[in-house]
């Protein structure tokens, strides 16, 4: 195997070193750089419902484990996981006090893509024909070796600064030139069905709150409603309006935890009519109730920054 294939014992020590250091409390730390956030978990955590951002997540101790619909998805320090769409799905986290869980998430920035796109020239044809939105993939060591550099500079307010985004720039350039590029691109392409359901998406994320019906999401979509119904069950895994539940229900958990609001009031602030409807499908999907869930996020958060536990919700973990 060649030493561009593989992550050195090098690159993960110091990977492991420096999100130690960064990362004083379990959740999500919050770094100088928008769109870069640090995670560290110091025990498992079970199978639960979570909401992901389009990103890239690095784990470089312990292990995570994604089910989206039939298909399990494993993200390790031999690994690394792209979301190339917002997801909801299950999340479970493999980590104790010994070793806890460490892990980078950096969020897709799609101007960096299309800039990139422009100025690289690729040898061959790239192929947009990525169908699922959520995809992982070996690590190999140009892109350790970069995100290394990444949080090396991150130790410094002035370097983050000064160096952080033209690292951010070098890994989205290293993930083009993986098997994942395809993903990316497809669903930020508006000439298959990927990219197409991903405008649906978009709209359903801006106007999650309002009246929304599959005529209307397959139309956003240029498709009709049964190509629709079969492209967007590919990319999620979920039907349109279980996906927009699914957000509704997110959007609510977050309102609660984050500005106190009581379940009737997010349940109305993100499209519910019905309280006790709203009420039903939470703790079908969370498997507590509103207060129930609010409380336990709540505890385990009790040493946590505010501004982390905003972001505990919507996605971790």
């Amino acid at each position: 195997m060649s030493n561009l294939d593989c992550w050195s014992a090098h690159d993960r020590d110091r990977t492991i070193a420096l999100l130690s250091s960064q990362t004083p409390n379990e959740g999500f730390t919050l770094t100088a750089l928008d769109g870069v956030k640090l995670m560290r978990w110091n025990r498992a955590i079970p199978r639960s419902p979570v909401f992901y951002e389009p990103s890239i997540v690095f784990v470089c101790q312990g292990r995570k484990i994604g089910y989206l619909g039939g298909e399990v998805y494993q993200y390790n320090p031999q690994q690394f996981l792209i979301l190339s769409v917002p997801l909801p799905f299950e999340s479970e986290t493999i980590a104790s006090l010994e070793e806890p869980l460490l892990a980078i998430s950096i969020r897709i920035n799609l101007s960096m893509i299309s800039e990139l796109l422009l100025s690289v020239e690729h040898d061959t044809p790239m192929k947009i024909n990525g169908k699922s939105g959520i995809t992982s993939t070996p690590l190999d060591a140009r892109l350790s070796n970069a995100v290394v550099r990444l949080l090396e500079c991150l130790q410094s307010k002035t370097e983050a600064t000064v160096l952080g985004q033209s690292i951010i720039r070098e890994i989205h350039y290293r993930i083009l030139q993986t098997s994942q590029a395809s993903a990316i691109l497809a669903a930020h392409s508006t000439h298959n069905n990927m990219g197409k359901i991903s405008k649906a998406l978009r709209l359903i994320h801006a106007e999650y709150d309002k009246e929304l019906n599959v005529d209307k999401l397959a139309s956003e979509s240029t498709m009709s409603v049964p190509s629709f119904h079969a492209a967007f069950r590919d990319v999620t895994a979920t039907s349109p309006i279980q996906y927009l539940k699914m957000t509704r229900l997110h959007k609510a958990r977050l309102l609660m935890v984050q500005d106190g609001l009581s379940a009737t009031l997010a349940a109305n602030k993100v499209g519910y009519e019905s309280a006790s409807q709203f009420s039903r499908e939470f703790k079908r999907m969370f498997g507590k109730s509103p207060m129930e869930e609010v409380s336990a996020v709540r505890s385990a958060l009790i040493t946590t920054p505010s501004e982390v536990a905003a972001k505990y919700v919507t996605v971790q973990q």
